[in-house]
Order: C-alpha cells, then structure tokens, then sequence
C-alpha cells in the first residue's frame, strides 16, 4: 500500500510535466504558426501514457486502501473532508481529465490542418491539466498531502 501511494505521488509530477509540455507546445504551435510534427504527439502520448498509469495505480490504491470501504458507509462520513475527497472528488475529477486527454488525442489526430491540431490539443489538454491541479491534494489545500512522499 505503501509504496504504491509512493509512485502514485511520483507519477504526479510527470503528468504534470508531461501536461505542461503539451500545452506549451500546442501554445507555441498555434503562435508560431508551424506545422504540427511528431514532438508534438510525443508531447501528447506521454500524456496520455503517463494518465493510463497513474490511473491504474490509483484503482490499486483505491481497492487496497480503506477508501473503498468507507464508500461502503459513505452516508455516514460524508461530512468528512477526505473521505469524501479520495471517495467522489478526487476519482471522479482524474476521470474526466483521462477522458479529456484520450478524447483529444482523438481530435487532434482526426484534425486536418495544424492549427486545428494545435487548437485542439490546447482546448482538450489544458482543461484536463487544469482538472487535474484542482484535483491533487496539495498541502495548501483542506484535504492534503506532502508535495512528496516517501516510505
């Protein structure tokens, strides 16, 4: 359990990385007026990979860690901050921002012009990364976490 909650914080970084990449390279595609190339989908695939991972490893948390049961009796700790922000907020915020990620891989690769693709990528991936800083438990934050944790 652990050690999963170890590389599920680690992973955060990257899919912050790996969305912020995105959205510069589709902010400087769109101002720079250049062809939509293949660091520009290697921008976003690393995106999306690194979502598909951090989502599995958050079902293994989930499953193994004691949210699962407290949804069980969720009527009753509702009213608690983190157990209703790791049992509806959190999950179902991470789902959209993977839905928007992959929904715009799609767009973007059905696209016929490079301001279409860099349009797109801007609209899709941006909102999921925005989603996705709302969604982490940062240690500003009510419900929180260390920026890293270790063992």
């Amino acid at each position: 359990m652990q050690a999963l909650l170890v590389i599920h914080n680690l992973l955060r970084w990257l899919i912050i990385l790996f969305g912020l990449w995105a959205v510069i390279r589709a902010i400087g595609g769109l101002a720079g007026k250049r062809v939509y190339g293949p660091g520009d989908d290697r921008s976003s695939l690393l995106y999306s990979i690194s979502m598909d991972i951090q989502f599995l490893v958050g079902i293994a948390l989930y499953y193994v860690g004691d949210w699962f049961d407290r949804l069980k009796h969720f009527s009753q700790s509702v009213n608690d901050p983190a157990t209703r922000f790791f049992t509806i907020e959190h999950e179902s915020m991470m789902i959209v921002a993977l839905i928007l990620v992959h929904m715009g891989r799609v767009f973007v690769k059905k696209s016929a012009t490079s301001p279409g693709k860099f349009t797109r990528s801007l609209l899709f991936y941006g909102i999921a990364l925005l989603i996705i800083l709302m969604a982490v438990p940062w240690p500003f934050k009510e419900v929180a976490r260390p920026w890293f944790r270790w063992f």
